[in-house]
């Protein structure tokens, strides 16, 4: 199956549609994730309970007709019951794969950072490779497999901080804040009158796509371009972090890469097929906000990294 970028632009104005029938506002996080799936990365939704964050994953699911699994992150939660295991069959006398929630297309993560860090890091490699090893076998996720977590920034106990290694790997973390009086009455308007928790299907939430669409969409996006001003535009960004006073650690070489990746995305969904300067501007912030970590000194100040974020993009010069 071929697609245009045109075709593009009208699968994901037809996602944003259907995604808007059950989630009000949220149109930016929105976004992100529509640049994240066409991207093939992963995504950390960190926001306060109540914002529907995990409403908004599954409305998201539902819209892409993705085959979706889920996990509730708790402090007792193995890495088994993440991956699955292998048990023997005394009928057959074999060791047979029981398959874990891993093995799906979109997962969940919910409140991910309430399992240990041993746990946490089952996900690493299913995150960067698109496979697990179980027992020294390895086993493929699909190509388009994508990580949704959710973690609630307010609470500070019973929570384990993600590590590095972790946070690396999602291509972005957005904040999901509290909607405008507007919003809020709409959605009190929309849900108040229905009895028990809200569903994506109930709210006329339909499958519009499929993964042999979203592997064309993926593959129209390889053609956008990406001069080699922008690519030195990103290089310069990044390697700024790693220089600056008051941050202790800067960004990856992974970053850039994701960066750029997103970038063409974006592009595609701005019905360009080539990157502008204006495309990594726009996704800088969500794509470092988890990579960045102040320096003492920053913190004392009371600086922020997003604040931090814009005066970078605001000194490293642009191409025209």
């Amino acid at each position: 199956m071929n697609m245009t970028l045109d075709d593009v632009r009208a699968l994901a104005q037809t996602i944003r549609e259907q995604v808007a029938k059950a989630i009000v506002g949220q149109d930016e996080t929105v976004e992100h994730l529509l640049v994240a799936m066409l991207a093939q990365g992963h995504v950390l939704l960190e926001g306060p309970p109540g914002t529907a964050k995990t409403f908004l994953a599954q409305s998201f699911s539902t819209a892409l007709g993705l085959d979706f699994g889920r996990i509730q992150f708790t402090p007792d939660l193995l890495p088994g019951d993440i991956l699955g295991s292998n048990l023997f069959n005394f009928q057959t006398s074999q060791f047979t794969l029981t398959r874990g929630p891993i093995f799906c297309d979109l997962l969940l993560a919910d409140e991910i950072n309430r399992t240990p860090p041993k746990t946490q890091a089952a996900l690493l490699q299913a995150m960067q490779e698109r496979c697990i090893t179980l027992d020294g076998e390895t086993h493929l996720l699909p190509d388009h497999f994508m990580v949704i977590a959710t973690q609630n920034p307010i609470e500070n106990q019973g929570v384990y901080p993600l590590p590095e290694a972790q946070l690396d790997r999602f291509l972005f973390k957005l904040l999901v804040v509290y909607p405008s009086e507007t919003e809020e009455a709409a959605i009190v308007t929309r849900f108040g009158e229905r009895q028990g928790p809200p569903r994506a299907a109930d709210c006329g939430v339909a499958p519009v796509s499929d993964a042999i669409r979203l592997a064309a969409a993926a593959a129209a996006i390889a053609k956008v371009t990406l001069a080699a001003e922008v690519v030195d535009y990103i290089v310069r960004l990044i390697r700024m972090t790693r220089i600056s006073p008051d941050l202790s650690t800067g960004a990856s070489p992974r970053a850039a890469v994701l960066l750029a990746g997103a970038a063409r995305a974006r592009a595609a969904l701005e019905g360009r097929d080539y990157v502008i300067p204006d495309d990594v501007k726009a996704l800088a912030s969500a794509v470092l906000r988890h990579r960045l970590v102040l320096s003492p000194a920053a913190e004392i100040e009371g600086r922020e990294v997003e604040s931090l974020v814009a005066e970078m993009l605001e000194t490293t010069a642009a191409p025209r």
